[in-house]
């Protein structure tokens, strides 16, 4: 391949300038670095995202003037002390030369396992700075390459399965934090097929089948789906994720009760928030006019989910529309006490109602 498109080890020369009247130059490598190029690995967030969308484009020995908004060059990424928020920059890159990652093809099985692994736990690291669409990249590049791997026997395929089943769950956790909650769920979904795969395939030499000790994945599995479940405002299917957690793994106990006590506040704010918006609509007198919500709209603005912890607030915020969905479905009762139901829910939107 003559551009580095896919991952890769990448050495580069490169001029930061700013541009502004003095198109003064913030960084140069063969300055500032004593003339020894960058050197980084692409898809892992190392450089701004204008400068690694540019160098996978450039062919070894070629020389590229990047022009690049802030969005695209320092604003989403460390700045160097020189650069002010909000610049452009300009970028004079040079490609010395790149290293594709290896190639599977050949490899023997524990040269592919091994190399997986590396994957993964960059993954890893990348999750745990933030950084989930990078992290899931890196799980779905190892998951796309296992579509070619053949274990030989038994051994080897209890432990690409095993390995298998983490990305899915990794995968799964950052699909949860990218407020994805129904993608996590399909994704959970595959690792738990792939456990009951192991169950029907593994067994000792007399012909009978092995049953498995708990599997931390499965258990694991239903950890991630039961966590998107609740993101997604289905508590019942959550509940009773938690619940079969403690069936399955004893061991599991301390974080299935956490979960069910996250589970329980979440439902908790659901029906305060219902009731905050249905507050006044039923206490009116017939002919009298009701603003449904009027009390609480120049409130609602300002209000901050906090009862959930830090883990899945990413996956909580985004999920509003879930929320509501969620209390819709709860709130059908209400339609049973007036023949006007139907004028009712038309004044969801906050609007007016006429009490008759």
């Amino acid at each position: 391949m003559d551009c580095p498109l896919h991952d890769s080890l990448l050495r580069v020369h490169y001029k930061g300038i700013l541009l502004n009247e003095e198109r003064r130059v913030f960084y140069d490598t063969r300055v500032d670095n004593n003339n020894q190029p960058l050197e980084f690995s692409s898809g892992e967030g190392l450089v701004p995202e204008g400068f690694e969308m540019c160098v996978r484009l450039m062919l070894p020995g070629e020389i590229a003037l990047v022009t690049c908004p802030p969005d695209y060059a320092y604003d989403k990424f460390p700045r160097p002390a020189s650069v002010p928020e909000g610049a452009h920059v300009q970028w004079e890159i040079e490609l010395l030369g790149f290293e594709m990652p290896k190639d599977w093809t050949g490899l023997n099985f524990k040269s592919i396992m091994d190399d997986a692994e590396k994957i993964r736990l960059t993954g890893n690291r990348l999750f745990k700075e933030g950084k989930f669409e990078l992290a899931k990249a890196k799980y779905e590049k190892v998951l796309r390459e296992f579509n070619h791997v053949n274990p030989q026997d038994d051994d080897e395929g209890k432990e690409f399965v095993n390995t298998r089943n983490l990305l899915h769950l990794n995968v799964a956790a950052c699909q949860l934090k990218l407020g994805e909650c129904r993608k996590s769920i399909e994704t959970c979904n595959k690792a738990k097929v792939n456990y009951v795969r192991v169950l029907f395939l593994i067994y000792i030499p007399d012909g009978t089948m092995k049953v498995l000790d708990a599997n931390p994945a499965h258990v694991k599995a239903l950890y991630r789906r039961g966590m998107a479940y609740m993101a997604a405002g289905d508590f019942e299917e959550a509940r009773g994720d938690f619940k079969m957690m403690m069936k399955i793994d004893n061991s599991s106990e301390a974080d299935a009760t956490a979960a069910l006590l996250k589970l329980k506040q979440k439902e908790q704010e659901v029906e305060r928030k219902a009731r905050k918006q249905f507050k006044g609509l039923f206490d009116k007198k017939p002919g009298e006019i009701s603003v449904v919500g009027a009390e609480d709209r120049d409130h609602d603005t300002g209000e901050n989910q906090n009862n959930f912890d830090k883990e899945d607030s990413d996956a909580n915020n985004s999920d509003e529309s879930h929320e509501a969905a969620a209390d819709a479905r709860r709130m059908g009762w209400f339609s049973l006490f007036w023949p006007t139901g139907g004028r009712l829910f038309s004044a969801l939107g906050l609007q007016r109602c006429s009490i008759l």
